[in-house]
């Protein structure tokens, strides 16, 4: 598993959250939550190339709002 960043915002439905460094996930990776829930996909990787932010389309049982502030994983 690696480590996406924690959600620090929502945009156009989907949950923004900012890398710790230059590693990010790649498109399409499948997001989880701290107790390995399935949260949803990576969508787009954009912003600065040493901490980019990863745009996440949720699944339809969970509202993007839900997830600020909360740590994600590509699994």
């Amino acid at each position: 598993m690696q480590r996406v960043g924690t959600v620090s915002r929502t945009a156009q439905n989907l949950a923004i959250a900012r890398c710790e460094g230059a590693e990010h996930p790649d498109i399409g990776r499948e997001v989880v939550d701290e107790s390995l829930s399935t949260v949803g996909r990576v969508v787009d990787v954009f912003g600065p190339v040493e901490r980019p932010y990863v745009a996440v389309t949720t699944d339809d049982r969970i509202a993007p709002a839900t997830l600020v502030g909360k740590k994600l994983y590509a699994r």
